[in-house]
């Protein structure tokens, strides 16, 4: 198939399986607020703390602000589908931003608040928006000499003050709501999610309502469940694609309470607070918790707890309350790789763990079906997400959720297709003969070593974080004769750096773990050593994204120097914090 694109890289010309209207009328996204509006107006859907309070907002109030911020932006005068940025971390004004955007006939374009002033810059200057809701940030960045500095701008509540903007709560106090129920058409552009690895050019994929109403369509077999409110946390990016659909579009479509987090500060008693029935994460995360649980009750002493019968329960039920997931129905991890030890560790305390697939371009294509789950298997085909695997193992899709193109960008969206019309989602994968898809890694991350033997780093990077010793891993080795791994302590071993002793009986734990992995590997993968880094790797230092995976590119540089290392008697190097 040949897709032709307009200037602004929106497929046109034959039909593809993105133009064709799969889901119309009260199922499309702004249907579905206006149907909560009235159906469920007392029915709780935002909790935010802050400053040492808690707000609350019920469906009837979410709407009622929104509707006076979409007024407000109709006021403006802007051309239709002018882009309008959101700038904050979550939020409950973030929700109802983005329903006052789509009301007023406009495009959201959510950025990330870790962002770095030139990288926000340069999305800036690519999407050239109309206004841009400034909300609550660590660090604010600079407006004068600016592209915000133009823009149309409003604050939301606690946002740092600054001239020339416009607060939420005055437009609140001055502005009618907008009436009616104005609608938008399927395959409009909803907006436009700029991918959190972002490098070079900003690369900005465009979704449309069909696509994100068929998001929730393609969660709800693994996510509905017996009608009752179900509870959330929105603590990773709104602004990137699975928080969401998971969080922010299966709201419109299942009775969702949102739960947000004030900071990472105050994040355990967040989710103490929320106690949430279905809880979205991420691999580094649900490490970190595991250290915390195995600090108290090492591992072999809970797995002596957890084969006696008359306690087991009782083990599990304390466990998980201890971590605020004692109500949680289903957990589900995404966004990177999730080691299978890890997985069925947590399912053993009886947490129902899965795991989802999904990208930015292709919307959440993959999930678990309720008793069908596969350890390391991401689920199941969603029926609007025609999924293949090529010839050299890369997994394709096909359907109306994948993306209507990159914003001004034809020539990238063109060379994203294949001539019949998949997109090429550059993971290599698998799948087995109930359908289910297993991501073996990423097809641009592999390498070939001096040798002439191409190296997977994914599997060898999660049997290692299997071991319970490491915050992060990355395994490197292009163009050398045999790979290494640049490795991050867990908070627990990290301080055992200091004294020369502990070191030695670190290392030499360190080495054990290594070999352990190694014996489990084709010769040609086997590590040569491990690098310890000192220094974590953090989205403030840009070595991860802001969804928490290693930024393998800056990586590699940042490890360069020891692509030439020998290890003499230990196989395991040290990068000195500097």
């Amino acid at each position: 198939m040949t897709i032709a694109m307009d200037d602004n890289g929106r497929a046109s010309g034959l039909v593809s399986p993105s133009q064709r209207i799969w889901i119309a009328g009260e199922e499309l996204p702004l249907q579905r607020i206006y149907g909560n509006e009235r159906e469920h107006s007392s029915r709780l859907l935002l909790t935010q703390p802050g400053q040492g309070t808690v707000r609350e907002w019920t469906w009837g109030a979410a709407v009622e602000e929104a509707r006076r911020i979409a007024a407000h932006l109709k006021a403006q005068n802007f051309p239709p589908g002018s882009r309008i940025v959101i700038l904050s971390k979550n939020c409950a004004w973030w929700i109802m931003a983005d329903f006052a955007i789509w009301m007023a006939g406009h495009v959201s374009v959510p950025i990330f608040p870790s962002l770095r002033e030139v990288s926000l810059a340069a999305i800036l200057n690519h999407c050239e928006p109309a206004a841009c809701f400034l909300g609550l940030l660590e660090h604010p960045p600079e407006i004068t000499g600016t592209p915000l500095e133009g823009l149309h701008r409003i604050t939301f509540p606690g946002a740092a003050p600054s001239s020339g903007t416009i607060a939420w709560e005055e437009i609140l106090g001055g502005q009618a709501p907008i009436e009616g129920s104005p609608v938008r058409e399927p395959l409009e552009t909803a907006t436009i999610i700029y991918t959190s690895g972002t490098t070079g050019e900003p690369k900005g994929v465009m979704q449309t309502f069909q696509s994100l109403a068929l998001m929730a369509k393609s969660m709800e077999p693994t996510l509905a469940g017996d009608g009752s409110l179900d509870r959330i946390l929105s603590y990773l990016p709104l602004a990137h694609i699975a928080e969401r659909a998971i969080v922010e579009i299966n709201c419109l479509y299942l009775p969702l309470h949102i739960f947000f987090a004030e900071s990472q500060q105050t994040f355990l008693h967040d989710l103490a607070r929320a106690r949430p029935t279905i809880f979205f994460t991420v691999p580094r995360l649900l490490v970190r918790f595991q250290q915390g649980v195995l600090e108290k009750a090492p591992e072999p002493k809970l797995r002596r707890l957890l084969r006696i019968p008359v306690v087991r329960a009782l083990v599990r039920k304390r466990i998980l309350k201890a971590l605020a997931l004692d109500s949680v129905r289903l957990a589900a991890s995404g966004s990177a790789p999730l080691p299978v030890d890890l997985l069925q560790w947590y399912r053993g305390l009886g947490l129902n763990l899965v795991e989802g697939y999904g990208m930015t371009e292709t919307g959440i294509t993959h999930v678990p079906l309720p008793g069908r789950v596969r350890p390391g298997y991401v689920g199941h085909a969603s029926p609007f997400a025609d999924t293949r695997v090529a010839g050299d193992g890369e997994v394709q899709i096909k359907g109306p959720m994948n993306l209507a193109g990159y914003y001004r960008n034809p020539e990238l969206t063109r060379a994203s297709f294949t001539l019949d019309g998949y997109f090429r989602t550059g993971d290599r994968g698998e799948i087995d003969s109930d359908g289910r898809l297993r991501i073996v890694g990423r097809l641009k991350e592999e390498f070939k070593t001096s040798k002439g033997k191409y190296v997977i780093p994914a599997p060898i990077e999660q049997k290692l974080m299997a071991s319970g010793l490491f915050e992060s891993v990355c395994v490197l080795g292009a163009g050398i004769a045999a790979p290494f791994a640049a490795v991050v302590l867990i908070d627990g071993k990290r301080s055992l750096t200091g004294a020369q002793e502990t070191r030695r009986l670190l290392e030499d734990e360190l080495e054990l773990a290594m070999r352990r992995v190694n014996h489990e590997l084709e010769r040609h993968e086997q590590l040569r050593f491990l690098v310890v880094d000192e220094e974590p790797w953090t989205v403030d230092n840009g070595l991860m994204t802001p969804t928490l995976k290693a930024r393998r590119a800056l990586i590699e540089a940042r490890f360069f120097p020891f692509n030439s290392a020998e290890p003499a008697e230990r196989a395991v190097l040290w990068r000195e914090a500097k």
